[in-house]
This record gives structure tokens, C-alpha cells and sequence, in this order.
């Protein structure tokens, strides 16, 4: 039988690379975690457009939510945390205009 060794309590076969392994999926988990908040960002602007009337507040939250989504990708130590601060401009935008 193949040899294996693990890697934080996960068993590899010696075909395939642990650490690369592990270092995509937390990529892939990032990528997921800013791509929804971000998708909520566009959603709340809608919703600011549409209920509001606010169409110009509502594209202002789409651009800030992708730079803040850039932000982001671009610094780890951010993450989800820069697109979460347009959801709640853009829900209070939505609660309070």
C-alpha cells in the first residue's frame, strides 16, 4: 500500500502536493466569501434604486463595492471585511433615505 502523510489531520497520497492543496482552498474559500458579499453589495443597490429612487446612491455602492471587493482580494489580513462595510452604508441607505 502508497505510503501517506498528513497534513493538519488531512491524509495525502504521496501523488499529491498538501501544501498547494491547502493554500487553493483557502483561495477558493476567500474568492467565495468577498464574492458574496460583494453580490449582496449589488443586491442592497438595487433594492436603494428601485425602492428609493436613488439610482445615483445605488451605482455609487456598485463601484464602492468593487473597489472595496479589490481591497479585499489584494490584502488577506481584509478579506470580506471591506465589501461588509458597503452592505451596512448600503442597508442604511435602504433603511434611512
Amino acid at each position: 500500500m502508497a505510503e501517506t502523510k498528513t497534513l493538519s489531520g488531512v491524509t495525502y497520497s504521496p501523488a499529491m502536493d498538501g501544501n498547494t492543496h491547502e493554500q487553493t482552498y483557502r483561495g477558493f474559500v476567500r474568492f467565495v466569501e468577498i464574492g458574496t458579499a460583494v453580490v449582496l453589495c449589488w443586491v442592497l443597490a438595487l433594492a436603494v434604486g428601485g425602492i428609493r429612487e436613488a439610482w445615483l446612491t445605488a451605482i455609487g455602492g456598485v463601484l464602492l463595492s468593487w473597489a472595496a471587493g479589490a481591497v479585499g482580494a489584494f490584502v488577506p489580513a481584509i478579506g470580506w471585511k471591506a465589501p461588509a462595510v458597503v452592505v451596512v452604508l448600503l442597508a442604511a441607505a435602504l433603511a434611512f433615505a
